[in-house]
Protein backbone atom coordinates (compact mmCIF):
# COMPACT_ATOMS: atom_id res chain seq x y z
CA UNK A 1 0.00 0.00 0.00
CA UNK A 2 1.18 3.28 -0.58
CA UNK A 3 2.79 5.45 2.37
CA UNK A 4 3.62 9.15 3.52
CA UNK A 5 6.91 9.37 2.34
CA UNK A 6 9.58 8.56 5.09
CA UNK A 7 13.12 10.33 5.15
CA UNK A 8 15.50 8.34 7.56
CA UNK A 9 18.54 10.04 9.06
CA UNK A 10 21.03 7.39 7.46
CA UNK A 11 19.65 8.25 3.48
CA UNK A 12 19.73 12.20 4.27
CA UNK A 13 23.39 12.24 5.36
CA UNK A 14 26.34 10.96 3.25
CA UNK A 15 28.90 10.18 5.24
CA UNK A 16 29.77 8.03 8.78
CA UNK A 17 27.75 10.69 10.98
CA UNK A 18 24.42 8.91 10.61
CA UNK A 19 22.97 10.21 13.44
CA UNK A 20 23.24 13.42 13.08
CA UNK A 21 23.80 16.53 10.92
CA UNK A 22 23.62 20.76 10.78
CA UNK A 23 23.72 22.51 8.05
CA UNK A 24 22.71 26.28 6.74
CA UNK A 25 19.75 27.17 5.07
CA UNK A 26 21.95 29.06 2.95
CA UNK A 27 24.34 26.13 1.80
CA UNK A 28 21.15 23.45 1.28
CA UNK A 29 18.79 26.80 -0.75
CA UNK A 30 22.20 27.62 -2.63
CA UNK A 31 20.22 30.75 -4.23
CA UNK A 32 16.83 28.54 -5.29
CA UNK A 33 13.40 28.46 -3.32
CA UNK A 34 12.14 25.50 -1.58
CA UNK A 35 9.15 23.36 -2.42
CA UNK A 36 8.99 20.14 -0.33
CA UNK A 37 6.04 17.79 -0.41
CA UNK A 38 4.53 16.01 2.25
CA UNK A 39 6.80 13.73 4.25
CA UNK A 40 7.49 12.47 7.79
CA UNK A 41 10.96 11.72 9.45
CA UNK A 42 11.88 8.90 11.58
CA UNK A 43 14.26 11.01 13.52
CA UNK A 44 14.08 14.78 15.29
CA UNK A 45 14.26 17.92 12.97
CA UNK A 46 14.86 21.31 13.59
CA UNK A 47 14.54 24.39 11.65
CA UNK A 48 16.29 27.71 12.55
CA UNK A 49 15.43 30.86 10.26
CA UNK A 50 17.31 33.99 11.51
CA UNK A 51 15.63 35.97 8.20
CA UNK A 52 13.44 34.96 5.56
CA UNK A 53 9.82 33.92 4.37
CA UNK A 54 7.71 30.70 3.58
CA UNK A 55 5.35 28.54 4.69
CA UNK A 56 5.22 25.03 7.17
CA UNK A 57 2.84 22.75 7.10
CA UNK A 58 3.00 20.66 10.25
CA UNK A 59 0.29 17.62 10.95
CA UNK A 60 -1.75 20.22 8.96
CA UNK A 61 -1.44 23.33 10.96
CA UNK A 62 0.13 26.01 8.60
CA UNK A 63 2.25 28.59 10.48
CA UNK A 64 3.63 31.60 8.43
CA UNK A 65 7.67 31.64 8.33
CA UNK A 66 9.52 34.65 9.56
CA UNK A 67 12.57 36.23 10.93
CA UNK A 68 13.02 34.53 14.35
CA UNK A 69 11.31 31.49 13.37
CA UNK A 70 11.93 28.63 15.24
CA UNK A 71 10.31 24.58 14.19
CA UNK A 72 10.83 21.53 15.83
CA UNK A 73 9.12 18.48 14.73
CA UNK A 74 9.26 15.36 16.47
CA UNK A 75 9.92 11.66 14.81
CA UNK A 76 6.32 10.54 13.19
CA UNK A 77 4.68 13.99 12.25
CA UNK A 78 4.55 14.80 9.02
CA UNK A 79 5.09 18.03 6.65
CA UNK A 80 5.59 20.37 3.59
CA UNK A 81 8.08 23.09 3.83
CA UNK A 82 8.09 25.94 1.60
CA UNK A 83 11.08 28.37 1.53
CA UNK A 84 12.18 31.42 -0.34
CA UNK A 85 16.47 31.66 -1.62
CA UNK A 86 16.78 33.99 0.34
CA UNK A 87 16.45 32.51 3.41
CA UNK A 88 18.89 32.37 6.16
CA UNK A 89 19.48 30.26 9.37
CA UNK A 90 19.80 26.28 10.23
CA UNK A 91 18.71 22.78 9.60
CA UNK A 92 19.37 20.51 12.57
CA UNK A 93 18.60 16.93 12.04
CA UNK A 94 19.41 13.79 14.41
CA UNK A 95 17.73 10.59 16.20
CA UNK A 96 17.44 9.27 19.81
CA UNK A 97 20.53 7.08 19.21
CA UNK A 98 22.76 10.20 18.61
CA UNK A 99 20.83 12.48 21.63
CA UNK A 100 18.32 11.16 23.80
CA UNK A 101 18.74 12.53 27.75
CA UNK A 102 18.47 10.46 30.50
CA UNK A 103 18.65 12.15 33.77
CA UNK A 104 15.40 13.10 34.88
CA UNK A 105 15.07 17.09 34.75
CA UNK A 106 17.07 16.80 30.92
CA UNK A 107 14.53 14.14 29.68
CA UNK A 108 11.78 16.33 31.38
CA UNK A 109 12.77 19.40 29.32
CA UNK A 110 13.46 17.78 26.07
CA UNK A 111 9.81 16.40 26.11
CA UNK A 112 8.68 19.79 26.79
CA UNK A 113 10.13 21.40 24.44
CA UNK A 114 10.01 19.50 21.58
CA UNK A 115 6.09 18.75 22.07
CA UNK A 116 6.09 22.38 21.09
CA UNK A 117 5.68 22.69 17.43
CA UNK A 118 6.74 26.49 16.05
CA UNK A 119 7.77 29.55 18.43
CA UNK A 120 9.08 32.91 17.70
CA UNK A 121 11.54 34.11 20.67
CA UNK A 122 12.48 37.48 21.70
CA UNK A 123 15.70 38.74 19.79
CA UNK A 124 17.87 38.06 22.85
CA UNK A 125 17.34 34.84 23.17
CA UNK A 126 17.15 33.87 19.66
CA UNK A 127 20.75 34.99 19.33
CA UNK A 128 21.53 33.27 22.28
CA UNK A 129 20.14 30.25 20.00
CA UNK A 130 21.80 30.88 16.98
CA UNK A 131 25.22 31.21 18.81
CA UNK A 132 24.59 27.87 20.36
CA UNK A 133 24.04 26.63 16.97
CA UNK A 134 26.57 28.44 15.24
CA UNK A 135 29.27 26.40 17.89
CA UNK A 136 27.58 23.20 17.10
CA UNK A 137 27.78 23.77 13.24
CA UNK A 138 31.84 24.66 13.61
CA UNK A 139 32.14 21.68 15.60
CA UNK A 140 30.15 19.24 13.28
CA UNK A 141 32.67 20.36 10.02
CA UNK A 142 35.78 20.26 12.06
CA UNK A 143 35.39 16.88 13.33
CA UNK A 144 38.31 17.15 16.11
CA UNK A 145 38.59 14.56 18.78
CA UNK A 146 35.47 14.04 20.63
CA UNK A 147 33.53 16.61 18.59
CA UNK A 148 30.16 14.39 18.99
CA UNK A 149 30.46 14.40 22.64
CA UNK A 150 30.77 18.35 22.49
CA UNK A 151 27.82 18.45 20.04
CA UNK A 152 25.30 16.74 22.72
CA UNK A 153 26.77 19.00 25.30
CA UNK A 154 25.46 22.33 23.50
CA UNK A 155 22.08 20.47 22.76
CA UNK A 156 21.36 20.39 26.49
CA UNK A 157 22.14 23.72 25.98
CA UNK A 158 20.17 24.62 23.33
CA UNK A 159 17.36 22.85 25.25
CA UNK A 160 17.29 24.73 28.51
CA UNK A 161 17.67 27.60 26.76
CA UNK A 162 14.82 27.09 24.63
CA UNK A 163 13.14 26.27 27.54
CA UNK A 164 13.82 29.64 29.19
CA UNK A 165 12.39 31.46 25.98
CA UNK A 166 9.32 29.61 26.67
CA UNK A 167 8.43 30.32 30.07
CA UNK A 168 7.03 33.42 31.77
CA UNK A 169 7.30 33.92 35.52
CA UNK A 170 4.54 32.72 36.32
CA UNK A 171 5.44 29.38 35.38
CA UNK A 172 7.20 26.80 37.45
CA UNK A 173 11.03 25.44 37.09
CA UNK A 174 12.25 22.04 34.79
CA UNK A 175 12.83 21.28 39.01
CA UNK A 176 8.85 22.46 39.98
CA UNK A 177 7.40 20.27 37.07
CA UNK A 178 4.09 19.23 38.75
CA UNK A 179 3.44 15.88 38.90
CA UNK A 180 0.32 15.85 36.73
CA UNK A 181 2.44 17.55 33.94
CA UNK A 182 4.97 15.17 34.38
CA UNK A 183 2.47 12.03 34.04
CA UNK A 184 0.56 13.62 31.06
CA UNK A 185 4.10 14.29 28.96
CA UNK A 186 4.52 10.53 29.60
CA UNK A 187 0.72 9.59 28.57
CA UNK A 188 1.26 11.77 25.70
CA UNK A 189 4.47 9.99 24.31
CA UNK A 190 2.91 6.56 25.10
CA UNK A 191 -0.35 7.86 22.86
CA UNK A 192 2.00 9.00 20.02
CA UNK A 193 4.03 5.82 19.52
CA UNK A 194 0.78 3.19 20.65
CA UNK A 195 -2.22 4.54 19.28
CA UNK A 196 -2.96 2.29 16.51
CA UNK A 197 -2.63 -0.97 18.86
CA UNK A 198 -3.67 0.36 22.31
CA UNK A 199 -7.21 2.08 22.06
CA UNK A 200 -8.64 2.08 25.62
CA UNK A 201 -8.03 4.50 28.82
CA UNK A 202 -7.03 0.83 30.97
CA UNK A 203 -4.16 0.01 28.63
CA UNK A 204 -2.82 3.46 29.10
CA UNK A 205 -3.17 3.52 32.72
CA UNK A 206 -1.47 -0.02 32.86
CA UNK A 207 1.60 1.18 30.84
CA UNK A 208 1.47 3.83 32.91
CA UNK A 209 1.10 2.16 36.18
CA UNK A 210 -1.83 4.10 37.45
CA UNK A 211 -5.20 3.74 37.98
CA UNK A 212 -8.10 4.70 34.98
CA UNK A 213 -9.18 7.60 37.81
CA UNK A 214 -5.48 8.86 38.07
CA UNK A 215 -4.70 9.22 34.28
CA UNK A 216 -8.35 10.91 33.41
CA UNK A 217 -7.47 13.22 36.31
CA UNK A 218 -4.13 13.96 35.10
CA UNK A 219 -5.33 14.91 31.48
CA UNK A 220 -8.47 16.86 32.82
CA UNK A 221 -5.88 18.86 35.53
CA UNK A 222 -3.59 19.57 32.17
CA UNK A 223 -5.95 20.26 29.35
CA UNK A 224 -9.52 19.63 31.20
CA UNK A 225 -10.14 16.86 28.42
CA UNK A 226 -10.33 12.79 29.73
CA UNK A 227 -8.44 10.35 28.18
CA UNK A 228 -11.10 9.06 26.19
CA UNK A 229 -11.07 12.44 24.32
CA UNK A 230 -7.17 12.66 23.83
CA UNK A 231 -6.93 8.86 22.47
CA UNK A 232 -9.60 9.72 19.57
CA UNK A 233 -8.01 13.60 18.77
CA UNK A 234 -4.67 11.27 18.09
CA UNK A 235 -6.80 8.60 16.18
CA UNK A 236 -8.13 11.90 13.72
CA UNK A 237 -5.20 12.84 13.31
CA UNK A 238 -3.72 9.79 12.67
CA UNK A 239 -5.92 9.01 9.94
CA UNK A 240 -5.86 12.87 8.72
CA UNK A 241 -2.34 11.95 7.73
CA UNK A 242 -2.89 8.47 6.09
CA UNK A 243 -5.92 9.84 4.22
CA UNK A 244 -4.04 13.07 2.84
CA UNK A 245 -0.83 11.26 2.44
CA UNK A 246 -1.43 8.09 0.88
CA UNK A 247 -3.54 6.96 -2.12
CA UNK A 248 -4.81 3.68 -0.56
CA UNK A 249 -8.36 3.20 0.07
CA UNK A 250 -10.79 3.87 2.93
CA UNK A 251 -10.58 0.45 3.95
CA UNK A 252 -6.46 0.44 4.61
CA UNK A 253 -6.90 3.69 6.28
CA UNK A 254 -9.01 1.59 8.88
CA UNK A 255 -7.06 -1.31 9.16
CA UNK A 256 -3.86 0.60 9.45
CA UNK A 257 -5.08 2.28 12.04
CA UNK A 258 -6.32 -0.85 13.93
CA UNK A 259 -10.05 -0.49 12.69
CA UNK A 260 -11.74 -3.99 12.50
CA UNK A 261 -15.06 -2.72 11.09
CA UNK A 262 -14.50 -0.07 8.54
CA UNK A 263 -18.14 0.92 8.85
CA UNK A 264 -17.15 2.07 12.42
CA UNK A 265 -14.49 3.61 11.17
CA UNK A 266 -16.48 5.55 9.01
CA UNK A 267 -19.00 6.54 11.08
CA UNK A 268 -15.74 7.08 14.14
CA UNK A 269 -13.87 9.58 11.04
CA UNK A 270 -17.10 11.81 10.68
CA UNK A 271 -18.23 12.30 14.05
CA UNK A 272 -14.81 13.85 14.76
CA UNK A 273 -14.07 15.73 11.92
CA UNK A 274 -17.62 16.61 9.97
CA UNK A 275 -16.67 15.00 6.71
CA UNK A 276 -16.64 11.45 6.10
CA UNK A 277 -13.03 10.01 5.30
CA UNK A 278 -13.72 9.97 1.57
CA UNK A 279 -15.23 13.54 1.28
CA UNK A 280 -12.05 14.76 3.81
CA UNK A 281 -9.79 13.29 1.15
CA UNK A 282 -11.50 15.11 -1.59
CA UNK A 283 -12.01 18.53 0.12
CA UNK A 284 -8.02 19.26 1.27
CA UNK A 285 -6.19 17.51 -1.18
Amino acid sequence: MDKIPLRRISDRIQNSDKLFSIRTLEEILDGKPMNDGLHRHNYFFILVIKTGTGEHVIDFIPYSIDDRSVFILRPGQIHQLKLAPDCKGFLMQFDADFYSPTNVSAKQRFRRVTAKNSCSPEPLRFEKLCAILDYIYQEYMNKERDFSDLIRANLDIFFIESMRQSANPAQKTTTEISYEQERFEEFQELLEKHVTEHKTVIQYAEMMGISVYQLNKVTKDVLEKTVSELIHEQLILESKRTLLGTSVQVKEVAYSLGFEDVSYFIRFFRKGTGFSPEAFRNHFR
